[in-house]
């Protein structure tokens, strides 16, 4: 008899990056296949969950009408064992709740959810090539830090040009 355990922690840089996203009033959601157990502890490693109470699963969504999940979604940051289907739908309903969705994904059943975003943000490395060509922008990396840099310098970018015009004007 034998017992194995793995663990692949998650990156120093990505912990930081979530604290970043937090002090920008931009609200982290993680949507994995892992088990609700998994995607919790991996989530408070990350400061995106707290309690269990913020982890919902693709079967209890199943259970939830369309209205219902519209009431309750701002109570989850991770949702787990999901579909590309539960997927499509989170999506939309943070769209109807009038959020700017980005999504990320490396994998074929990510592209439906990719396309219907805001911004769909494909990952360079381990991204599969459907993902690629419905994301609106490729992180070379797949690194989620990067994404935060990004945002970093689109907020400066906005802000120059509102100061431009103002000037202009």
């Amino acid at each position: 008899l034998g017992l194995v355990g793995m663990i692949d922690p998650p990156r120093p840089e990505t912990i930081d990056a979530i604290k970043k996203c937090h002090n920008a009033s931009l609200k982290p959601i993680m949507i994995t296949g892992d088990h609700a157990e998994t995607a919790f502890a991996v989530a408070k490693q990350l400061g995106i969950a707290v309690k269990k109470t913020q982890v919902i699963t693709g079967e209890q969504l199943n259970k939830m009408s369309d209205n219902e999940l519209l009431e309750k979604i701002h109570r989850y940051t991770v949702f787990a064992r999901v579909s590309p289907d539960h997927k499509v739908r989170i999506v939309k309903a943070f769209q109807k709740l009038g959020k700017v969705v980005a999504m990320t994904g490396d994998g074929v059943n990510d592209a439906p959810s990719l396309k219907i975003a805001d911004i769909g943000v494909g990952m360079g490395i381990t991204g599969t090539d459907v993902t690629k060509d419905v994301a609106d922008m490729i992180i070379s990396d797949d690194n989620f830090a990067t994404i935060i840099i990004a945002i970093e310098e689109g907020r400066k970018i906005y802000s120059n040009i509102q100061k431009t015009i103002q000037f202009l004007l």
